[in-house]
């Protein structure tokens, strides 16, 4: 039971209180300057007790059984009606002659108050390559300086004296292989598209380098993916480029759960005095992620397990 924060008396005090009104023969205005509460406070329990027994004692709802001027519930099952064939809240206003404050309190009370609870949630797209190298997610995520103030209000919980002009942005590029979920990633001054690229093609050399060959990069529709130079490189590097649809980033799922794997672990997983101690750090927690930390998709495996079992695959069949 969940008492008022103003009540005086708890039910086991009210039973007490009444008690001793009723089997104990004290006058009310002795038991209520026992308990500490007033005569008609004491009258109210003692009452209770005697018309109803200890379920009496028991706080009620303060609302009244009956309102004046309440919308009648066939009117209130008519507005939700006219709301699940897409009507806006002035249209059902219109067409009801009621007020348009009135419908819009009852459509939010009845869970209604966006159109796009009518819509069932679509179900999660879940899928995943089978070989090393067949898909890999990029994605840029802005970190913040870290200027010569030190560390910002993650670290100290104040924004006050943490806003030094002239701080701006570091651009972490990141890329993950959809297969194995193993990890490139780089801490860029900008996300232009000359930057985008020289990052795409040291990615490609680093799977290169694990016994990957990339077939396709999936990337978001940012100026620097669709700029002539990125396509051009992809053509270059003999990779197919793929661009989300817009609205739609959840397609590129994977770099986004990596970036806060990333933030979690390593941006704001530690004090760093400075943006240089902060990206020194970098290299030494993605090894860790790729080789050490258990992935849960993976089976509570690291990347870099699943990377040496399906090189094995590729390899018996090849």
């Amino acid at each position: 039971m969940r008492l008022h924060r103003n009540a005086a008396l708890t039910p086991n005090k009210r039973l007490v209180l009444s008690r001793r009104v009723i089997d104990e023969g004290w006058t009310l205005s002795e038991a209520a300057e026992a308990a500490e509460v007033s005569v008609p406070t004491a009258r109210k329990w003692a009452r209770r007790l005697i018309a109803e027994g200890e379920p009496g004692l028991i706080d009620r709802s303060s609302a009244p059984d009956t309102q004046a001027g309440a919308t009648p519930e066939d009117r209130i099952q008519a507005i939700a009606a006219l709301r699940r064939v897409r009507l806006t809240g002035a249209e059902i206003a219109g067409v009801l002659e009621m007020a348009h404050s009135t419908v819009s309190g009852i459509l939010t009370r009845i869970g209604l108050g966006k159109l796009s609870r009518l819509e069932p949630r679509e179900p999660a797209n879940r899928y995943e390559r089978r070989t090393p190298g067949d898909l890999l997610h990029i994605d840029v995520k802005k970190l913040g300086r870290i200027g010569h103030r030190g560390p910002g209000h993650r670290v100290t919980g104040t924004r006050k004296g943490h806003r030094s002009k002239g701080a701006g942005w570091e651009f972490c590029h990141v890329c993950v292989d959809d297969a194995t979920r193993l990890a490139y990633v780089e801490v860029l001054c900008d996300e232009k598209a000359k930057t985008a690229v020289g990052f795409l093609s040291r990615a490609i050399a680093f799977y290169r380098s694990h016994g990957v060959e990339v077939r396709e990069v999936m990337t978001d529709n940012g100026s620097a993916y669709i700029s002539i130079a990125h396509r051009l490189a992809c053509k270059t590097l003999g990779v197919r480029h793929i661009r989300i649809r817009p609205g739609r980033p959840q397609t590129n799922g994977k770099a986004e759960r990596f970036i806060r794997t990333m933030l979690g672990g390593w941006a704001y997983g530690a004090i760093y005095a400075s943006s240089a101690d902060r990206s020194a750090a970098l290299s030494g927690w993605l090894r860790f992620y790729n080789w050490d930390r258990p992935h849960r998709s993976l089976g509570r495996r690291p990347p870099g397990d699943r990377l040496f079992e399906l090189n094995n695959v590729v390899g018996s069949y090849s």
